[in-house]
C-alpha cells in the first residue's frame, strides 16, 4: 500500500453509504464569459435559484461490479499520472480525480476556469487504471467523478505529488500543512446532527477550480451545495505552507427550516487517550486524530475540553457571542504518546476556525459518539448561530481555516495552557510508603506555567480554582509545581455520587482575582465508573 493509498484509506473509509445516498442532485450550471467574469456570486446565484426549486433526488449509474469494491480494491482505481490535470505547464497545482467506487456513488462535475471561461472537465474511463480488473467501456461512458484532489510541492520543491487537500463524499474535504498527514476533515454544512430526527448530509454536487498562473502560491475552489433543506456556495483558497490555511467564504439558503444548522463543521476520531485510558492492551497508549477542543469566546475567556469516547451520545454546548475562534486539536505531539509508525498520529493537524466579522450570538456545540474502533469519525464539532435564517435569505458567515501543528501559537501567550489530563484510579501513600487504590478516580492536569512580564521576572504565584457539578465528592484538590515541565500540576481525587449522571469539572489557574491560565472543563461522562 502507498502512503497515499495509506492516507486515502484513512480519509475515506470512515464515511458510510448513509452519509451520502440518496442526498445528491444532478448538477445545474452556471455560465461566465470570462475567468474575470466568474466569481463566488455566480455560484450564490445559482444557490439561490435551487433553494427555490424542489430538491431531486439523484440516481446512481454505477456499475454493480464497482460499486461492491471492497476499499483495497478501490484503492487500485488511480488515474494514469500523464492525464493528471494541469501536469503539462509550469503550475506548481496539479488535480487528480477521484474514480467512482463503493458508497462513492454518484457524480459531481468539476469545471476549470481559466483567461478562456469555464469549461467541464470531462469524464474518460481510458483515464483511469483499473488495476487487475477491466470493467465494460460502455456501462462507464458518462459516469463522472466522484471528487478530486490538489497536489502541490509542499514538503519537497524537486517533488511535485504532495497531496494537500482532497474532495470526497457529500461535503467532506481534507487539507494538510508540511509535514502532517491526514487526519481530521472539514465539511461544507451539518444538518440536524445527533438530532432524533436523523442527520441530513448536504453534499457538493459541482465545483469550478480557477487555473493558478505559474507564480501563484494559492488555488482558488468553488462549490455548489445541495441537501433536501439547503443550498449554499463556499468559494475556498487554499494557501498552503507549514499551516495550510483555507479562506472561506460561504453562503447558504434554507428550503425549509431545519432543527441545528452546523456552520464549519468539522469531524474527528478519538478512541482513547491518556484521559480515558483503554481497558485492553495495546502498545498504542493513545488513539486518536484529535484529544480535545479548544475556543476562544468574544469575552476573551479560553478553553480547553479533552474528548472522550463515550459510552452513549453525548452533546455539549458552549454559549457565546461573537465566537473568535475554535476547533478541535491534537495537543499530543510526542511520538511516544503513539507509538504508531504507519499511521503518524502525533503528526495529524488540528483544525482552528477563525471567523471574519461579527457572527452573532449563538454556540459551539461538541458531539461525542461511542466508536469501538479507530475508523469512524466519532466527534463533530461546529458552530450554530442562535437566529438560522428564514428559507430563501441568505446567511453569509466567512472565516478562515487553519490546518496547523503549533497550537500553542494560537493562543495567548501569557496564559498558561493545558498539555495534558491522565486519568487513573486514585490512591493514598500508606505511613509504610506502599501506594494503595482507595476506591476513588484521578486525574492530574499539567498546565504550563503563566508568562511572566518580563523574561527575568520570578514566575507568576498562582492558586487553583476549582469547581464542579455536584455529582462528586472531592477528596483531594490540590496544586502543585512541576519541575519536569516548568509548569504546575493539579491532582484531583473524587467519588462520583450517581454514576448514571455525568460530572461536569472546571479548572483554572489564579494569581489572586485574575486568571492566569485558560479554562479547563472536563466531563466525566456517565456510566464511566458504573459497574
Amino acid at each position: 500500500m502507498t502512503e497515499s493509498s495509506t492516507i486515502a484509506h484513512r480519509a475515506y473509509a470512515r464515511l458510510t453509504r448513509s452519509f451520502i445516498v440518496g442526498l445528491l442532485a444532478v448538477s445545474g450550471a452556471v455560465s461566465a464569459t470570462s475567468a474575470h467574469a466568474f466569481n463566488f456570486y455566480d455560484v450564490a446565484r445559482r444557490a439561490k435559484e435551487l433553494s427555490n426549486e424542489k430538491f431531486k433526488a439523484p440516481t446512481s449509474a454505477l456499475p454493480r461490479e464497482l460499486r461492491d469494491l471492497k476499499f483495497a480494491d478501490y484503492q487500485q482505481i488511480q488515474l494514469k499520472r500523464e492525464k493528471y490535470h494541469w501536469a503539462d505547464n509550469k503550475s506548481p497545482f496539479e488535480l487528480v480525480f477521484h474514480h467512482q467506487g463503493m458508497y462513492f456513488d454518484l457524480p459531481i462535475k468539476i469545471n476549470e476556469v481559466d483567461a478562456e471561461g469555464v469549461r467541464e472537465i470531462k469524464y474518460d474511463p481510458n483515464d483511469f487504471d483499473f488495476g487487475p480488473r477491466k470493467p465494460d467501456a460502455k456501462a462507464l461512458n458518462n459516469l463522472g467523478f466522484a471528487g478530486f484532489k490538489v497536489l502541490y510541492p509542499l514538503n519537497n520543491s524537486k517533488k511535485p505529488d504532495d497531496e494537500i487537500a482532497s474532495f470526497l463524499g457529500a461535503s467532506y474535504f481534507r487539507v494538510i500543512g508540511k509535514g502532517q498527514q491526514y487526519g481530521i476533515s472539514a465539511r461544507g454544512l451539518a444538518i440536524d446532527t445527533a438530532v432524533p430526527s436523523g442527520e441530513e448530509f448536504p453534499r457538493f454536487r459541482e465545483f469550478w477550480v480557477s487555473r493558478p498562473a505559474n507564480s501563484d502560491k494559492h488555488i482558488v475552489i468553488y462549490a455548489l451545495l445541495d441537501s433536501p433543506r439547503a443550498t449554499g456556495a463556499f468559494r475556498f483558497t487554499i494557501n498552503p505552507g507549514e499551516d495550510t490555511t483555507v479562506d472561506v467564504k460561504s453562503r447558504v439558503y434554507l428550503r425549509a427550516p431545519v432543527a441545528k444548522l452546523g456552520i464549519a463543521p468539522m469531524a474527528s476520531m478519538f478512541l482513547y487517550g491518556s484521559n480515558q485510558p483503554t481497558t485492553s492492551s495495546n502498545f498504542r497508549s493513545e488513539l486518536h486524530d484529535s484529544d480535545g477542543l479548544a475556543f476562544h469566546a468574544g469575552n476573551g475567556e479560553w478553553l480547553w475540553r479533552p474528548l472522550n469516547n463515550p459510552r452513549r451520545l453525548s452533546t455539549s454546548s458552549f454559549g457565546m457571542e461573537n465566537p473568535k475562534g475554535f476547533g478541535l486539536q491534537q495537543r499530543g505531539r510526542e511520538f511516544s504518546r503513539y507509538e504508531d509508525i504507519d499511521d503518524r498520529y502525533e503528526t495529524r493537524p488540528s483544525l482552528w476556525v477563525e471567523p471574519s466579522g461579527n457572527w452573532g450570538k449563538g454556540r459551539v456545540e461538541l458531539i461525542e459518539i461511542p466508536t469501538a474502533d479507530e475508523t469512524n469519525d466519532n466527534i463533530v464539532a461546529f458552530w450554530v448561530p442562535e437566529n438560522q435564517p428564514k428559507p430563501g435569505a441568505a446567511l453569509d458567515l466567512d472565516y478562515t481555516l487553519r490546518f496547523t501543528r503549533n497550537e500553542a501559537k494560537l493562543q495567548d501567550p501569557k496564559l498558561a495552557r493545558v498539555i495534558q489530563t491522565l486519568r487513573s484510579a486514585g490512591e493514598l501513600k500508606g505511613a509504610d510508603l506502599i501506594r494503595r487504590a482507595d476506591g476513588s478516580l484521578a486525574l492530574m492536569i499539567d498546565f504550563t506555567a503563566p508568562a511572566t512580564a518580563r523574561k527575568n521576572d520570578p514566575p507568576v504565584p498562582v492558586s487553583l480554582s476549582f469547581s464542579n457539578n455536584g455529582n462528586a465528592d472531592v477528596m483531594e484538590n490540590s496544586l502543585r509545581h512541576n519541575p519536569v515541565t516548568g509548569g504546575w500540576r493539579v491532582t484531583l481525587r473524587l467519588k462520583v455520587k450517581d454514576p448514571t449522571k455525568p460530572v461536569e469539572m472546571r479548572a483554572a489557574l489564579v494569581n489572586g482575582q485574575t486568571q492566569v491560565s485558560e479554562t479547563w472543563s472536563y466531563q466525566l461522562p456517565a456510566n464511566e465508573t458504573a459497574e
